[in-house]
């Protein structure tokens, strides 16, 4: 079966806007591109205890979720620790981050034109960004080589993906997870949605109809969307259907079917991407 696909965004500049996040539109994007959904999404603040419990249930899921933010080498940044608490066990630096990271040190001073000193306080605390959960394995980047982690625990379908906050970063490196993983499951089952504008009416008058069409037409999801003050349409209800492709149709003419026997007025219809 197709995993359910989650993402986890981290960090206290998101929660008081300083920042927009720009991860969960970017997540869709890359998903539906190879035919997948994401099932559910997440906003945490850098409040260690919280993260710690979002994640035990991340791990508890079996889903396949993706974790930004929280990965660096600063006080605010606890995903490394809160990952291991979750899952139960130390941080452990990883060799082959730390052939990265020392990698990426060196480079570095020969950019400043200076001697590369491992020792240094602050080359020592850029190690720290190579702590993972004892177990984890790594998530290339192609940025700046600064890599990031996974852990599937034993007996769990799903794993977690942690990436760091920066879209330059963590965007191909998602891509890279999926391409590398999850490669078996793209476009396995094409999905779509068809709506149409419903006018002068409201939802729980529709509600009857809504339910005998999912208790008719097992698979399907019927979806209302209402608008008060749409640009074009003003107030009005986008009714739809969704699913695989090939259950769409029949739903469809149901839906259709049944908006006609109640004399709704309909405006435009619409067929997207499920």
């Amino acid at each position: 079966m197709i995993p359910h696909f989650g993402l986890i965004v981290i960090g206290d500049e998101i929660l008081s806007g300083k920042r927009i996040d720009k991860h969960l539109s970017k997540v869709i994007e890359l998903l539906r591109e190879r035919g997948l959904g994401l099932s559910w999404s997440e906003y945490v603040g850098d409040d260690a205890p919280r993260i710690t419990a979002t994640l035990q249930r991340a791990f508890a899921s079996g889903d396949v979720v993706f974790c930004t933010g929280g990965i660096g080498a600063t006080p605010d940044d606890h995903t490394r620790d809160c990952a291991a608490q979750a899952l139960g066990v130390p941080t452990v630096l990883h060799p082959q981050a730390r052939e990265l990271i020392e990698a990426r040190m060196r480079q570095m001073a020969v950019e400043k034109g200076e001697p590369y000193e491992p020792d240094r306080a602050d080359n020592q605390q850029r190690l720290q960004m190579g702590k993972f959960p004892q177990g984890a394995s790594i998530i290339p980047n192609p940025y700046n080589q600064i890599p990031g982690f996974f852990c599937s625990p034993h007996g769990s379908a799903g794993a977690v993906y942690f990436v760091p906050g920066f879209p330059v970063m963590a965007w191909p490196m998602l891509a890279w997870v999926l391409d590398t993983f999850y490669g078996h499951y793209f476009h396995q089952a094409v999905r779509t949605e068809r709506s149409v504008v419903v006018f002068d009416s409201q939802e729980a008058l529709l509600t009857p109809l809504m339910e005998s069409l999912e208790r008719l037409h097992p698979g399907i999801a019927v979806f209302s969307l209402p608008s008060v003050d749409h640009p074009v349409y003003g107030r009005h209800i986008e009714l739809g259907v969704k699913g695989e492709e090939a259950l769409v149709p029949p739903a469809w003419d149901a839906l259709l079917a049944g908006l006609h026997q109640f004399g709704a007025k309909l405006g435009p219809e619409m067929v997207r991407p499920g």
